[in-house]
C-alpha cells in the first residue's frame, strides 16, 4: 500500500472511531505535544452523493455536518482532521494522530492508539453483521409433482 492509500485509511479509521474512545487514547498524547492552529476545528455542511443502484446516475442525497481543522507541529509536520458531526475535540485529535504518524513517533502512534481503535472497528462490523445474518431467510421452490 502507498503512503496516501495508508493515509486515507488512517484518516476513515479516526473519523468513523467514536469520539470517546479516540479521546480516552489520545488523552496523553494531546498533553504531551505542541502545536500550532493552521485552521482551527470550525463545522460545516457537505454534501452526500449517491448513486442509483449503486452504479447509475449520481444523485444527491443531502447535505452533512462535518467539522474539520489542520495543525502544525512545533517540529514542522502538518495534519488534517475531518469527523461528522460537531466534535471539535475529536477533529482536533485526529489532525494530531494524523502529524504524530508522518513523525518518527509513528510506531507508538500505530500501536497505542490505531490498532486499538481497528480492533474495536472490526468488533462492532462483526456484531453488526452477526445481527444481520440473524434475520437472513433462506428462500427454497418446492417442485410440484404434476407434469
Amino acid at each position: 500500500m502507498d503512503d496516501q492509500t495508508k493515509r486515507k485509511n488512517r484518516m476513515g479509521l479516526l473519523a468513523k472511531s467514536a469520539p470517546q474512545t479516540v479521546k480516552r487514547l489520545c488523552e496523553t498524547l494531546c498533553a504531551s505535544h505542541s502545536f500550532e492552529w493552521l485552521r482551527q476545528p470550525e463545522t460545516g455542511g457537505v454534501m452526500v452523493r449517491g448513486r442509483t443502484g449503486g452504479t447509475g446516475s449520481a444523485f444527491n442525497m443531502g447535505e452533512v455536518t462535518v467539522t474539520r481543522c489542520s495543525l502544525r507541529l512545533d517540529e514542522g509536520t502538518v495534519g488534517h482532521g475531518y469527523v461528522q458531526g460537531r466534535d471539535k475535540t475529536h477533529a482536533t485529535q485526529a489532525a494530531l494522530v494524523d502529524a504524530l504518524m508522518q513523525t518518527p513517533a509513528a510506531d507508538r502512534i500505530e500501536t497505542e492508539i490505531l490498532q486499538p481503535l481497528r480492533e474495536t472497528r472490526v468488533r462492532q462490523q462483526a456484531a453488526i453483521q452477526a445481527r444481520a445474518n440473524a434475520t437472513k431467510v433462506d428462500f427454497f421452490t418446492m417442485v410440484r409433482g404434476d407434469d
